[in-house]
């Protein structure tokens, strides 16, 4: 569980405020705290000026990004302002992109596991370490994502989504694109890393896409 230290400055205010008040505590601009909370930016902006509230899902995010306990961020009377603890539960934190479903920590193996925030544990869901820079700057060497594990997914609902794929055995953390040429549709993987060329799929490869990422969960600064 993770506590805000004692000596923690609770800042008061509406929640807009308290939300950017945290932002520039981490000297995060509003762009990179909505990418890494995987909420709009505008949205984010209009919470900041106290003209929308977030919902609980998008709260919770932001508080994950911001490393503070959301009921410090909501504000809303003198408990609110007391640091709570946050739940966690284990999650399987893998080294590589697996080929297919993750342990979940009963088995007679020794795995070794990472707390996520309640809300985002689910069982077809694994942690994985990355040691790919394909998707620099977005996600860096040493992050730790949250995968939900998706076989079989067709690529053209997760398009432009950062997906865990393995391509003729190679395991690959780039975003899938469906593009038409002519009357055929190719699988394109791009990364945003600028000095790493796409993948072409080949249609006749082995090629699958392993899981999506959904959240960054650690990053060391």
């Amino acid at each position: 569980m993770t506590l805000l230290p004692p000596h923690h400055p609770v800042f008061r205010g509406p929640i807009g405020r308290r939300i950017r008040h945290y932002r520039q505590r981490l000297n995060l601009t509003q762009t990179e705290l909505a990418r890494r909370a995987n909420v709009n930016q505008g949205f984010l902006s209009e919470i900041e000026r106290g003209r929308r509230k977030p919902s609980p899902s998008s709260l919770n995010a932001i508080a994950v990004v911001l490393d503070v306990p959301p009921a410090v961020l909501i504000g809303e009377g003198p408990d609110h302002d007391t640091p709570q603890p946050l739940v966690t539960r284990d999650l399987p934190l893998l080294e590589t992109i697996p080929a297919g479903p993750p342990a979940n920590g009963d088995t007679d193996q020794q795995m070794e596991m990472f707390p996520v925030l309640r809300h985002l544990w689910a069982e077809d869901r694994y942690c994985l370490r990355l040691s790919f820079d394909s998707m620099e700057p977005t996600l860096k060497p040493g992050d730790i994502v949250l995968v939900q594990y998706r076989p079989g997914v067709n690529p053209q609902h997760v398009q432009g989504r950062i997906c865990a794929c393995l391509c003729e055995g190679v395991p690959k953390l780039q975003r899938v694109y469906v593009e038409r040429q002519n009357d055929s549709l190719l699988i394109v993987l791009r990364g945003d890393n600028p000095e790493i060329s796409p993948t072409l799929v080949d249609p006749a490869g082995d090629f699958s896409i392993q899981g999506v990422v959904t959240h960054l969960v650690s990053r060391t600064l």
